[in-house]
């Protein structure tokens, strides 16, 4: 008798192995902590722990529980119906431009504040970046560009709205408190790295006719 397919089976193929690598690399995280972000988070290029894999590896590294919860619920929830849309391989390469994306922003607002607006260089040399935040906002970019009228709720507060004014609010939030050095510890040009790379990507596709498979 054949049951019903498991929940894994029924998410498309890259979004499913997102979710698995990300789990085992927080699984590995959990179990060396000190080896596994000294050697996949991302560093500041100029700093003595960079690695050239680490613009990659860090979109796989998470910072606690539920900073790997609310990435992986977001990359279920919206990457599985992006993915299906744009097919396996355009996803797989849209993910990663996003992620990489994330990098650079983040590192080029790095580099601006340590060379023209006098930020220390020592604490950017040893704060590692780490999370797939940056993909999974070119992944809600991407959903809110190809369903801008789908409706959706938030938890709390449970408001309910089209998802491309739900995406403008969460891009306009983060460009405001990445400008005022609110909520130290995210990486807020990371995440509208993401959103840009993403928006530009879909836009290119959907001008040259390459968005569907």
């Amino acid at each position: 008798m054949n049951g019903r397919p498991s929940f894994l089976a029924n998410i498309p193929v890259v979004t499913r192995n997102l979710l698995i690598v990300n789990v085992v690399m927080f699984i590995a995280t959990l179990i060396n902590e000190e080896f596994m972000i000294g050697t996949f988070a991302m560093f500041y290029p100029a700093s003595p722990f960079f690695r050239w894999w680490q613009p990659v590896t860090h979109m796989f590294m998470h910072g606690g529980w539920w900073h790997i919860f609310f990435n992986m619920y977001s990359l279920v929830i919206f990457g599985m119906v992006v993915e299906r849309a744009m097919g396996t391989r355009k996803f797989l390469l849209f993910y990663f431009v996003t992620g990489l994306g994330a990098v650079a922003l983040h590192t080029a607002v790095e580099w601006l504040e340590i060379t023209h607006l006098g930020a220390d260089p020592v604490s950017a040399y040893y704060t590692p970046m780490v999370g797939a935040s940056g993909a999974i906002y070119g992944v809600l970019v991407a959903f809110a560009m190809l369903y801008p009228q789908a409706k959706l709720t938030l938890i709390f507060p449970p408001i309910t709205l089209d998802a491309k004014w739900w995406v403008i609010i969460f891009i306009g939030l983060e460009l405001f408190t990445g400008i005022v050095g609110t909520r130290i510890g995210i990486a807020h040009f990371a995440h509208l790295g993401g959103a840009l790379f993403g928006f530009l990507l879909v836009r290119y596709w959907r001008k040259t006719g390459k968005l569907y498979r």
